[in-house]
């Protein structure tokens, strides 16, 4: 007979922590850590009203400028490392702010709108207006593929930082592949 008694608590398992509060972005929290102003978009993540559209917005006028400069070599070079960078940038802010998705976090949409852009350039202004709606769309609404994606991932680590990236590149996925169909059939 097994007369030993169960360990007693201690006083770490008897008052398990507390879960911190999320945090409310702010631009003095933006500034606070390099990682929150990629991830905020340079201050469009601070938008009130839809976020996420102002970074799209943000994305779009920065790759006009970004044109001007780089190569579609160098700008796929930019994509490539923007991506990167914006991974360790989505999970440190994430983190910072206690939110596995934030909304304010947009550096998602801004790497994912540059791939279009990219991808469909040269294109005319009325082109790139289909593939900010097409995006938005997909963005927002998650249809299909996107919304498996937005769920595949999530947590405080790399792979929730991945997570808030996949969804987006997915949905840059989905709007190429309709302005593929749409060039191919007109």
């Amino acid at each position: 007979m097994n007369t030993s008694l169960p360990p007693e608590p201690t006083l770490a398992s008897a008052n398990p922590p507390l879960p911190r509060p999320r945090v409310r972005p702010s631009a003095r929290f933006m500034w606070s850590h390099p990682a929150h102003v990629i991830a905020m978009g340079f201050g469009s993540g601070l938008s009130p009203v839809a976020p996420g559209t102002a970074g799209t917005l943000w994305a779009w006028a920065a790759f006009g400028l970004l044109q001007r400069w780089l190569s579609p070599g160098e700008i796929g070079a930019l994509l490539l490392a923007s991506t990167l960078v914006g991974w360790w940038a989505c999970t440190v802010t994430a983190r910072h702010l206690n939110t596995l998705d934030p909304g304010n976090i947009v550096w998602d949409e801004v790497v994912a709108f540059w791939a279009v852009l990219w991808l469909i350039t040269p294109a005319s202004l009325s082109g790139q207006l289909v593939a900010f709606a097409l995006f938005r769309f997909f963005d927002a609404v998650k249809p299909g593929p996107v919304g498996w994606a937005d769920n595949l991932w999530h947590g405080f680590g790399p792979k929730g930082g991945f997570g808030i990236l996949f969804d987006d590149l997915v949905a840059a996925f989905c709007t190429l592949l309709l302005i593929a169909l749409w060039r191919f059939f007109a």
